[in-house]
């Protein structure tokens, strides 16, 4: 919340008027500065119809790219690529689109900053289609390479250039990895996670709460995830409807995991 325009319209209040009364209507006028402020700032939503062209377009060229981050693009990589597509189930038309975006990202002289940038600006206020966003570029890299070196160099700076952060990004991993251990035919495939841990441990990961939570913020956490994640919801808000299978796969991850943690603390 932006507090700049109510601290002044407090203080002009006070030092014109010298009552409580001119205070309050300096913070109530530079509250109402603020709120435009904010909403300029924010500039017009864009439609559900834009956001899905843009994710798409920057799904697959943001794929492309990330693959050849190590220098070449494996077979490994291409794999990963025609897994992805298998998952989303495109059609011939789209198929080849995105096959035509992958080799565009994976140019020597690609640039995927611009790309992001226009991603990040068509999803503004769908924090959830964002996080989707990167959920499917670390799936393929997941299944390529595990998710390693150059390829997570290169995965920790698109989320940082959507505004997501590392803390986001270890529960995003954290997740996949779950979801391959708790359906091994759905998810990625990615390795092992790193230490050995436990599916009960990757369970409380996925829903993002502590083994010491509890049993009421458990299930906070799990509700609020499966809204923000509802299939429908996030093609509502501009996710592509031919990657509903994914997030269709991720809604039942979530599900595993709560069953996980809900069979550990014996919760009806």
């Amino acid at each position: 919340m932006n507090w700049t325009g109510k601290l002044i319209g407090a203080l002009l209040g006070l030092l014109l008027t010298r009552r409580p009364t001119g205070v309050l209507l300096g913070l109530v006028l530079g509250h109402l500065y603020d709120v435009w402020v904010a909403r300029r700032g924010a500039g017009p939503r864009v439609d559900a119809a834009t956001v899905r062209t843009t994710f798409f377009r920057a799904a697959f060229t943001v794929m492309g790219h990330v693959a050849k981050s190590d220098g070449r693009v494996s077979e490994q990589d291409i794999a990963a690529a025609r897994s992805i597509f298998r998952q989303f189930r495109l059609g011939e038309a789209d198929t080849r689109a995105a096959m035509q975006f992958y080799t565009e990202g994976k140019q020597p002289g690609f640039e995927p900053e611009p790309v992001l940038a226009g991603l990040a600006d068509a999803c503004r206020g769908r924090p959830e289609v964002l996080r989707m966003f990167l959920e499917i570029q670390m799936r393929a890299a997941l299944m390529a390479d595990g998710l390693q070196g150059a390829t997570r160099a290169a995965l920790l700076r698109v989320a940082a250039a959507i505004g997501i952060g590392g803390l986001e990004f270890a529960h995003l991993e954290a997740f996949l990895r779950f979801q391959a251990h708790a359906s091994p035919g759905s998810g990625p495939g990615p390795r092992a996670a790193p230490g050995g841990r436990d599916s009960l441990g990757e369970a409380y990961e996925v829903l993002g709460v502590a083994p010491a939570a509890s049993d009421a913020e458990v299930k906070r956490a799990y509700r609020k995830l499966m809204s923000e994640n509802h299939p429908d919801k996030l093609v509502a808000r501009g996710l592509p409807e031919s990657m509903l299978e994914v997030a269709k796969q991720k809604t039942q991850a979530i599900q595993s995991a709560w069953e996980r943690v809900r069979e550990a603390r014996g919760l009806r």
